[in-house]
């Protein structure tokens, strides 16, 4: 791991680290003030309802903290987040923190002092608004964080001079053709399938029918192809059609770059984002396309660095008519 991505991991953890070790200090502070069982789930009224033990409470919540704080600073490395995205990511991470470990120990602080029976007043509706606050301000104090993390080097500056090209003699033809998608694909494709069986044959093919229907289109696209050629790129599947196409005429260059496919796209699949789009199968490399207009389109891919290189030299020659 470089020194940026380390960067950004600690950034993404410290939160829900500095959550956990406050936490963990409040709860022994108040342990000796607690009842054997306490409140930890209670009603609309506010009257509790469930109850658990000090050190099962405990062993719940606590980990749980150290686990989202490992699995955001691993979205926070797996793809390269620069501008908005990466402020996004940490304030995000930062007021998920402050919100839930803030309401983990308001559990103890109102069974402090209460009988076994939980809290007179119940949970105090104030304890949630504090909390949204906390969040908040957590967020601010991410963002700005953020801002501090060195970002990843980018391959070209984004000029067109900069960008990568491959050079083509006169009158020489050339296309860039790879298969893409993940391992998971297919198996997913399994999975809605067999849905659509069991929920046709137990419940009814109004509802098994459209499951079926969404797997057969899911499975033209579980294993996507991405062509580079002079009508410029495409995204195509099993079928002829469906596909997605973005002529030469609408780009303004290409880029290979690692791209992160839950904090920039919001997830997999054909994703629309404000300033984006794209065929998105993985968190990882891509073919980042500069679109006229300043929006962007991305396929995910690998030996992208080839096909967006291509891409560059068609429309090189394009401009200049060769």
């Amino acid at each position: 791991m470089t020194s940026k991505n380390l960067g950004r991991a600690a950034l993404a953890a410290l939160p829900f680290l500095v959550a956990f070790l406050v936490d963990l200090v409040l709860y022994l502070t108040v342990r000796d003030r607690l009842p054997d069982r306490m409140a930890v789930h209670f009603a609309v009224d506010g009257s509790a309802d469930r109850y658990m033990s000090f050190t099962a409470y405990l062993l719940c919540t606590l980990p749980m903290l150290l686990v989202i704080g490992g699995l955001w600073a691993f979205v926070a490395v797996s793809g390269e987040l620069r501008g908005r995205a990466r402020a996004r990511l940490a304030g995000g991470g930062f007021a998920l923190a402050a919100f839930l470990g803030y309401l983990l120990i308001a559990i103890p602080l109102v069974n402090a002092d209460a009988p076994e029976g939980g809290p007179a007043d119940g949970f105090p509706l104030r304890h949630v608004a504090v909390a949204f606050g906390a969040g908040a301000a957590a967020w601010a104090l991410g963002a700005l964080l953020s801002r501090l993390v060195p970002v990843a080097d980018e391959p070209g500056d984004g000029s067109p001079a900069g960008r990568e090209h491959i050079a083509l003699a006169d009158g020489e033809v050339a296309g860039w053709v790879r298969g893409t998608g993940a391992w998971w694909a297919p198996l997913a494709v399994l999975v809605l399938l067999a849905a659509a069986a069991v929920a046709g044959r137990e419940l009814s093919w109004f509802i098994g029918g459209p499951l079926a229907v969404l797997a057969l289109a899911a499975g033209t696209f579980c294993r996507p192809h991405v062509t580079v050629d002079r009508r410029g790129l495409t995204v195509s599947g099993l079928l002829p059609r469906p596909r997605v196409r973005v002529p030469l005429e609408r780009m303004e260059g290409a880029d290979s770059r690692r791209v992160n496919a839950v904090a920039e796209y919001g997830g997999w699949g054909y994703r629309i984002r404000p300033g984006r789009s794209g065929v998105i199968t993985r968190s990882g490399e891509a073919i980042v396309v500069s679109l006229a207009g300043g929006r962007e389109f991305a396929v995910t891919v690998d030996d992208s660095a080839t096909g967006s290189a291509l891409l560059n030299t068609l429309l090189d020659r394009r401009r200049t008519g060769r």
